[in-house]
């Protein structure tokens, strides 16, 4: 069965958002309180409504209650933000995302139980830092506080050894759970899966495992 995502907001952030939906063929229900941005991204989304304000009545109207997976994003209103999320908690939407603001933001939206709080600026500016001081990893995303998955590329000091041989997770805390090479991806290696030199490998765990890891191990 096909999921039904919502996007509530359509400032960069949310319209990058509905897009990306749209080239996936997904169905997306997009929501503003910006007609003129509404018009903008009717054609990228399944339903495009303008709202002039949000309350519980409004959302109904929208059919929330169909939707599978919600994003909220408005830009630097707050408090529309924090209603909206609100609501869509209460009216029973499984998971409901949020853009945050600024750290006062993320507290409100964590207390009224979002499912997970989104802060693209600052998500951005990790994955960059991470990038440009290590050779080896090219791809950084937080899990949570302590938890990450990177994106690793192997050297020659791992060059032809087997993951069992390596035994990352007893040496270092972390896990490898996926090696990208030549365009093919292998998916929960099994342990006698050779790595070779300038392999992406995949590396789940705790960020302290995986800085020593990279650093040390591979």
């Amino acid at each position: 069965m096909k999921k039904l995502f919502a996007v509530f907001g359509l400032g960069r952030f949310g319209s990058t958002l509905v897009k990306e939906f749209y080239d996936m063929g997904i169905e997306v229900l997009a929501v503003d309180t910006d007609e003129a941005r509404v018009s903008e991204y009717i054609n990228y989304a399944t339903h495009a409504v303008y709202v002039s304000s949000i309350d519980e009545t409004v959302l109904r109207n929208l059919g929330v209650g169909n939707v599978d997976h919600a994003f909220v994003s408005f830009g630097n209103d707050m408090q529309t933000s924090i209603l909206t999320s609100l609501l869509l908690k209460e009216m029973g939407v499984r998971k409901v995302w949020a853009k945050a603001q600024n750290e006062y933001h993320s507290k409100v939206l964590e207390k009224i139980g979002v499912d997970r709080v989104i802060h693209p600026e600052r998500d951005v500016a990790k994955r960059i830092a991470h990038h440009i001081t290590s050779d080896k990893m090219i791809d950084f995303i937080e899990l949570s506080k302590e938890y990450s998955i990177v994106e690793i590329v192997a050297t020659n000091k791992v060059d032809h050894y087997s993951l069992e041989e390596l035994n990352v997770r007893a040496e270092y805390g972390c896990n490898i759970v996926g090696i990208q090479r030549h365009g093919r991806f292998v998916v929960a290696p099994a342990a006698e899966e050779i790595i070779y030199k300038d392999d992406v490998l995949i590396v789940m765990g705790h960020n302290q495992d995986i800085i020593r890891f990279e650093k040390e191990g591979v």
